[in-house]
């Protein structure tokens, strides 16, 4: 969280992969050295003597929910307060675009973030159904219809 924050979108997914439970679960060797279930964030992966790389407390623990915010919140940069809705990512530079769907009771909005300058953050623009929206904010309706979110990340305005 606190790398992405501080706009090093590279650095947080390495981190996040890292963290990340299939990781040390690639191969048969991996899981035998992880012990645990490779689809249930730890609270711990030893590195004692014996043990390290062995993950412990599964299932007992709060890591899960913050990893879930930092990848979506932070890094994505999904953001939604009542019916309001900002997209601005932390990303690594070599990402060249991304998507998201979210529905909003009955409304499908989804969301295409394209990174053409190749840089960690900075919202240029942000168009919903073809439409710029000046303020960059969505404001979320429920009316049943798919709608289209494109988010243009760089350091100047497009036109």
């Amino acid at each position: 969280m606190a790398f992405a924050r501080q706009g090093e979108g590279g650095k947080a997914v390495r981190l996040l992969r890292m963290l990340n439970p299939v990781e040390h679960a690639r191969d048969e060797k991996d899981c035998e050295r992880y012990k645990v279930e490779p689809y249930v964030m730890p609270g711990d992966v030893y590195s004692l003597s014996g043990h390290v790389g062995r993950g412990g407390w599964t299932w007992y623990t709060g890591a899960a929910a913050w990893m879930y915010r930092v990848w979506l919140e932070e890094v994505l940069g999904f953001q939604r307060r009542g019916d309001r809705l900002a997209i601005n990512p932390v990303i690594p530079k070599d990402w060249p675009s991304f998507r998201l769907r979210y529905r909003h009771g009955n409304t499908l909005y989804r969301i295409a973030v394209e990174n053409p300058d190749h840089c960690s953050r900075g919202v240029a623009l942000v168009e919903v159904d073809g439409i710029a929206v000046s303020d960059k904010i969505v404001t979320l309706r429920d009316d049943a219809r798919p709608h289209e979110v494109r988010v243009v990340l760089g350091t100047e305005p497009v036109a």
